[in-house]
């Protein structure tokens, strides 16, 4: 704790630099991984670690776990959970988190989207583009922008800091993860892809918030 909240950054300045250096690897990570499987559309050797190729999803209760999870990463659960975390920074009267929220949500989402369309990995179906993972991006990316908003409200230090957001991105993203997986609906290196996706655009967004909210005069939020 540095005992001086602060309340006005997206980015706190004590995890600037290494979580722009998490988000030059997790880029990268997804650049080296969409080069490896762009055009396949079966699982590669890595997912086949984690899943049977052969089995279609989970079953029983597991698999309403699975669909409940996943609801959350669907336009109308992500629009619940956005709406929620945003009305929880206006409380606080954090605009530049409720800006966060919104703009490093979509664009991790509409990355994922742009790199679909370019890696063009699919799965059950040639017009089923998988990697990286759009809802395993949402929910990482969700987590991460509340967290840095948590940082920075709470005063963490570099170590406290970077375990809260890292922990927070780990937590959101295995359980979706999992989801889509336990689903079929993705491999697991698509959610591998999704999460680096997340890591990669969000500490950059606020960043970018930051920037923009401080060159504007009397910017108190």
């Amino acid at each position: 704790m540095t005992g001086r909240p602060t309340t006005s950054a997206s980015l706190p300045a004590a995890l600037r630099a290494w979580l722009g250096l998490i988000a030059v690897l997790a880029a990268s990570s997804v650049a080296v991984v969409g080069v490896q499987y762009a055009g396949h559309s079966e699982a590669g050797r890595v997912d086949r670690w984690f899943i049977d190729p052969t089995a279609d999803s989970v079953r029983g209760p597991w698999r309403n776990v699975a669909l409940a999870t996943d609801f959350w990463g669907e336009p109308a659960g992500a629009a619940l959970l956005v709406v929620a975390a945003v009305a929880g920074c206006l409380l606080l009267r954090h605009r530049r988190g409720a800006v966060l929220v919104v703009v490093g949500a979509g664009l991790a989402v509409a990355t994922t989207t742009l790199v679909k369309s370019v890696v063009d990995r699919t799965i059950h179906g040639a017009d089923n583009l998988s990697y990286p993972s759009g809802h395993t991006a949402f929910a990482t990316a969700l987590a991460v922008a509340v967290a840095l908003v948590a940082s920075g409200r709470l005063g963490l230090g570099r170590a406290a800091g970077l375990s809260l957001v890292l922990g927070a991105a780990l937590v959101a993203g295995a359980a979706m993860g999992w989801a889509q997986v336990a689903l079929s609906a993705h491999y697991p290196t698509d959610v591998l892809g999704g999460w680096c996706t997340a890591l990669a655009v969000v500490p950059m967004t606020a960043w970018l918030v930051d920037r923009v909210a401080d060159s504007r005069p009397n910017d108190g939020t």
